[in-house]
């Protein structure tokens, strides 16, 4: 396992980061994490996956060229990381679509965190009890990783829909139970260690003082967001001619969210969603694309950080009693969550793609659960506190795998994959022979944008008041491009009318000043338009053979039918 840790030592300790190495090591997290997410993306397996991957195998569970000081001293990465995830969940939640959905929201989000607290609970209880025979170990082994287990990870969550590009009924309940998940998780955890305190006769503080303790954590952190995304607000305002500087002032905002709840003892989630939301709710409706400048800077921050969540994992120091104890939590965790999100999803009378794939997209856990265990060793040192925090280790390792392939299975069979697109998307993904006119593809050599250069002038004619096209593409009799008519070219033909039935296709044809093939980028089709001045390029294949013509008002109208279909299927969805 030490191979490479005694070929580079130096990443071993914890004066790689006092030196330039720093850069190398950060070069060699993301080249491999890129390198794994864009392997299993080819493997039709969510990327996220392929970065936690190659964060276990060079880190404490694989080859160790991640030193635990290394990676404790990067822990801010994942901070900031969780941080932008935060941001842009909150920018999801609109007040339409809490209004919407708030319901929906709160009956899911109770019974899918509830419910797996009381399955997780009760079987670790009986299955600890038949292990140790100490009722009181065993009952607060059972409350804490029941109330650990209601916790659902957003980042690889929302990961999977970004990369997919979902939108619909699924997407916007998920994004709205991994956003309200944390709070229901704390006073849970607050709830059991209480209970757990007094039966292990600990003191990690009353009951009332706990719940005094997550209400300053959720309340505090949601203030300190809004008052920091108000701000944000107000200078974005005067800023907005200069990308460069929006996108230094939002993450600035973010970053000093994350840093004023570490220095306040806060939930950086909660405050970075809180600034999303008010600046998505309550600032102007100019600075709306702050979100997507800062959208465009998170992937390497992602690899980073899941490269290191993967890092941090260390599943060799599970015995055999803790290994039943985490499949247990890991069989009743999914049970619970299933159950409890059908339940919620059935009685709130949500989309029947909500109540069948709901289940699916809550499997994942890591921060929060893994904060949450944390701070479990630290209050129940003594006893189970160090058990736990293995219990949690090894579970996380299993469902962060599995977690990212089980959302993309649902939004994939919810049919709501590549719906969050507009017009830019759609011409990036295009091709020239993707354009269709009236139903029918624009490439084909019976196209009837082509005319021969010996046909009539009255022939051309009828073509034009029979046909959407504008401009026609003239070929030769081997089937070559002769040149262009556009409709400029017709005006001044039908001056001279009286000689139409002499004037032929090549007596008025003008050269065309750039062609496509079939398979040419829209993007690059739209941007010859602009260079030539044009708008509209002949169709030709690779041996010069005319195909048909490409005009910007087809592209136009193509474009739009693709929107208005996406408009029409998520509408239908909701119905």
């Amino acid at each position: 396992m030490n191979i490479l840790a005694n070929i580079l030592p130096k990443f071993m300790h914890f004066d790689v980061l006092a030196s330039g190495n720093l850069v190398l090591l950060l070069s060699i997290i993301l080249l491999l994490g890129a390198l794994g997410g864009k392997l299993f993306q080819v493997l039709r397996i969510p990327q996220v996956v392929g970065y936690i991957v190659i964060g276990i195998i060079i880190g404490q569970s694989g080859f160790q060229v991640l030193g635990a000081n290394v990676i404790a001293a990067l822990d801010p990465v994942s901070s900031v990381a969780l941080s932008l995830i935060g941001f842009l969940i909150g920018g999801e939640l609109k007040i339409g679509v809490i209004k919407k959905y708030g319901k929906q929201f709160v009956g899911i989000l109770l019974f899918e965190a509830i419910v797996p607290f009381f399955v997780v609970s009760i079987l670790v209880t009986l299955i600890a009890f038949a292990f140790t025979k100490d009722l009181a170990t065993s009952l607060s082994l059972g409350l804490i990783l029941g109330a650990i287990s209601s916790a659902t990870a957003p980042a690889a969550t929302t990961d999977v829909l970004r990369e997919n590009r979902t939108r619909g009924p699924l997407t916007t309940t998920v994004l709205g139970i991994v956003a309200m998940d944390d709070a229901v998780a704390l006073i849970l955890y607050a709830i059991a260690s209480s209970v757990a305190s007094s039966l292990l006769g600990e003191t990690t503080g009353s009951f009332g003082m706990k719940l005094l303790s997550v209400a300053y954590d959720v309340f505090g952190s949601i203030a300190l967001g809004s008052l920091i995304g108000f701000l944000l607000s107000r200078i974005v305002i005067h800023t907005m001619t200069d990308q460069g500087r929006i996108l230094a002032f939002s993450l600035g905002a973010i970053f000093l969210a994350c840093g004023a709840s570490a220095f306040l003892h806060l939930d950086n989630i909660l405050a970075a969603m809180s600034v999303g939301f008010f600046m998505a709710n309550f600032a102007p409706a100019k600075t709306r694309p702050l979100f997507s400048l800062v959208e465009d800077f998170t992937p390497p921050i992602y690899v980073l950080f899941f490269v290191l969540v993967g890092a941090k994992l260390n599943i060799w120091n599970v015995s055999a009693y803790l290994g039943l104890i985490a499949i247990v939590y890991i069989v009743c965790r999914t049970v619970g969550k299933s159950i409890g999100s059908r339940v919620g999803a059935w009685l709130t009378k949500a989309p029947k793609t909500v109540q069948r794939y709901l289940p699916w997209c809550l499997l994942s856990q890591a921060g929060v659960a893994i904060g949450l265990s944390i701070a479990a060793g630290s209050d129940f040192a003594n006893s189970i506190g160090p058990n736990i925090v293995l219990i949690i280790t090894a579970t996380t390792f299993v469902v962060q795998l599995l977690g990212p392939v089980c959302v993309r299975y649902a939004v994939v069979k919810a049919g709501e994959c590549n719906l969050d697109i507009c017009e830019e998307d759609i011409i990036k993904n295009c091709v020239v022979s993707d354009v269709t006119a009236g139903g029918q593809c624009i490439c084909s050599e019976n196209s009837p944008a082509i005319v021969l250069e010996t046909a009539c002038l009255s022939s051309i004619l009828q073509n034009f008041s029979h046909n959407i096209n504008t401009n026609y593409a003239v070929k030769t009799s081997d089937g070559k491009l002769a040149g262009i008519i556009t409709l400029e070219h017709l005006k001044e033909s039908l001056q001279i009318m009286e000689l139409s039935d002499a004037i032929m296709a090549m007596d008025i044809l003008e050269p065309s000043a750039a062609s496509c093939q079939p398979g040419d980028a829209l993007s690059d089709v739209i941007k010859a338009f602009e260079s030539f001045d044009t708008a509209a390029l002949p169709i030709v294949d690779k041996d010069g053979r005319v195909l048909g013509m490409i005009e910007r008002n087809i592209i136009d109208h193509y474009l739009h039918a693709q929107v208005l279909a996406l408009h029409q299927k998520l509408a239908s969805m909701d119905a």
